[in-house]
């Protein structure tokens, strides 16, 4: 009986059942301490339920952390630590970071942990193979419900754009990119990774004004990631044969 109108209560208090949960298994030697005890286990609960539901969101196809990265094969700015990346100081200083190297050098294995940190600190965060975004945008714009599509990109306190440059893109799709980064421009970040060198973007724009204009506003606040090293798959791969 007691039971359930604590569940009672913490409906109309709109609190969780972790609270029904949780009644009956602290310990505590006054009110006030399972008082506390009770409300800090529905804070937690609470911050569990929101990064899950923020990662969700996120859209990664799968979940990479910073346990099996290695960042003695990456060159960081001199003045960027692998802390400060770690604890999302980019986010806060709305500073873009773009990763530059070869296919498989960890580029989206780092963007992906930065993602997923990023989610872990309460930040919003969408993840898109670049291809992929522009495709969605084109969708959209068919469909007539590419203004709300554009909202909700530009809510996410991190955009991550996966393999930048790796499919040209036509006139409609790279004016539409354009319109996500001039959007996003000194107010919230970008991740990009790519194997293109700047000088070689306009092969995938096509149209040097553009992809001017979009290099500008992507490295007028940006850290650049330096990756040289060895394909990680083909050093895998080795292992096998």
């Amino acid at each position: 009986m007691l039971t359930s109108e604590i569940a009672t209560c913490c409906k109309e208090l709109r609190l969780s059942r972790n609270i029904v949960e949780m009644s009956s298994k602290i310990q505590a030697d006054s009110h006030q301490e399972y008082l506390l005890k009770l409300l800090q286990s529905e804070i937690t609960h609470r911050e569990k339920t929101r990064n899950s539901k923020l990662l969700k969101k996120a859209g990664f196809y799968t979940i990479k952390t910073f346990d099996s990265f290695r960042f003695d094969e990456v060159t960081l700015p001199s003045d960027i630590t692998p802390e400060y990346l770690k604890e999302c100081e980019f986010i806060k200083n709305k500073t873009n970071i773009v990763m530059y190297g070869n296919v498989g050098t960890g580029k989206t294995h780092l963007s992906i942990a930065l993602g997923v940190e990023a989610c872990r600190n309460g930040y919003e965060v969408r993840f898109f193979r670049t291809s992929a975004l522009v495709n969605k945008l084109t969708e959209e714009k068919r469909a007539g419900t590419l203004s709300g599509f554009l909202k909700k990109i530009n809510k996410s306190d991190l955009l991550i754009c996966d393999e930048w440059g790796y499919v040209p893109l036509d006139r409609i799709g790279a004016q539409l990119l354009f319109e996500v980064i001039s959007e996003r421009y000194e107010n919230k970040p970008v991740i990009i990774n790519t194997n293109i060198e700047f000088s070689r973007w306009v092969n995938v724009f096509y149209d040097e004004q553009m992809t001017g204009a979009i290099i500008d506003r992507i490295l007028h606040h940006c850290h650049i990631l330096l990756f040289f090293g060895q394909s990680n798959r083909m050093r895998e791969a080795r292992l096998y044969t």
